[in-house]
């Protein structure tokens, strides 16, 4: 609604002008008061909005709908600044991507990474410990509940890791999701998560080798469709970190024996040694996507205090994805199309 209020251009000139006579200023009249009709609210309006004289010189004032136009206009011009700032930030994420916002690979990360990789790939072929295969077979099936009860009591902590292992790939899905993606189009995202629920973060680590920031935009539609809905659902943040505490303590109020017997399995059984490791590279790798989210949704200097939380193995990043703010307040993510609907 325009505002009903009249600000006029007050020109300031010098106190004497050489070839302008000096205005005469009028002599006051005296009125009663009790000649003055009183009057309306309309009439007030009118009155204020009337300009006065200065130095005999009208100020300059603009009409309510040209007011109106004018602020239109202000609008629409600080909509284009803030649509220019977010294109200018994303071009400097791609000049920051180390190919100046190119096609290239960035090798300061890509390299290291790969070199990572790979050396995993080459100890869990060929040096980890795999002195019980068959055993390994009979864990998994156990835990794939493909054997019935015939007696044995499996390991509170071997337990516990598998299904915290089925909850890292959520938590890695709702911090990709879309403020991971890659810039390049071709490289989508699903199939290294999809695999990651087999694989782990081994089947992760070759998707940050080609990984280019900054994000594609998202469009209102999107959010409201799968799986964006389900990653950015509060409630599916609440199951995940309550999932994650329960086997967390679940684990933890395992004895000593229990938690020396795992160790045990850890030095023999490839399967469990694999396992294991892939913990730590889900550990590892989560604060860094957690500070990219959190980055991505202009939520780093009210969210920073979370940063060192996220050093927790799982709780730090399930709970920063329980406290992060939601996607669909934040207008930056808001495709350019949408924002032409608008």
């Amino acid at each position: 609604m325009l505002s009903a209020k009249s600000y006029p251009i007050l020109c300031h000139f010098p106190s004497s002008f050489p070839s302008l006579p000096k205005p005469q200023t009028p002599k006051p009249h005296s009125l009663s008061l009790s000649h003055i009709p009183a009057l309306s609210s309309h009439s007030r309006l009118t009155r204020t909005l009337v300009p006065r004289k200065v130095l005999g010189i009208k100020p300059v004032t603009f009409p309510l709908w040209k007011r109106g136009l004018l602020q239109v206009c202000c609008d629409s011009v600080e909509r284009e600044d803030f649509e220019a700032s977010l294109q200018e930030e994303e071009k400097i994420l791609g000049d920051r991507s180390g190919d100046g916002g190119g096609s290239g690979i960035d090798w300061t990360t890509s390299v290291p990474l790969f070199g990572l990789w790979a050396g995993l790939m080459y100890y869990v072929f060929q040096l980890a410990p795999d002195q019980t295969p068959y055993r390994d077979l009979y864990f998994l099936q156990k835990l794939l509940n493909l054997r019935g009860d015939d007696g044995f009591v499996m390991n509170e902590v071997l337990v516990a890791l598998w299904y915290i292992m089925g909850l890292w790939p959520v938590v890695y899905g709702m911090l990709l999701i879309p403020t991971g993606r890659s810039s390049r189009r071709k490289i989508p995202l699903w199939p290294f998560l999809s695999v990651s629920f087999f694989a782990g973060a081994y089947a992760l680590i070759p998707y940050f080798i080609i990984w280019k920031p900054p994000p594609p935009a998202v469009g209102e539609d999107e959010i409201s469709r799968w799986p964006l809905n389900l990653l950015e659902s509060k409630i599916t943040a609440v199951i995940t970190v309550a999932a994650g505490l329960g086997l967390i303590i679940y684990a933890g109020f395992a004895n000593g024996e229990v938690w020396k017997e795992f160790y045990q399995y850890f030095r023999e059984s490839k399967f469990i040694h694999i396992m294991s490791l892939d913990f730590l590279l889900f550990t590892t790798f989560s604060p860094f996507w957690v500070y990219n989210d959190m980055t991505a949704r202009r939520w780093i200097n009210k969210g920073f205090w979370l940063l060192p939380l996220t050093l927790i193995p799982f709780v730090g990043p399930a709970l920063y994805l329980l406290l992060r703010p939601s996607l669909s307040a934040l207008p930056m993510f808001l495709s350019s199309t949408t924002t032409e609907k608008d």
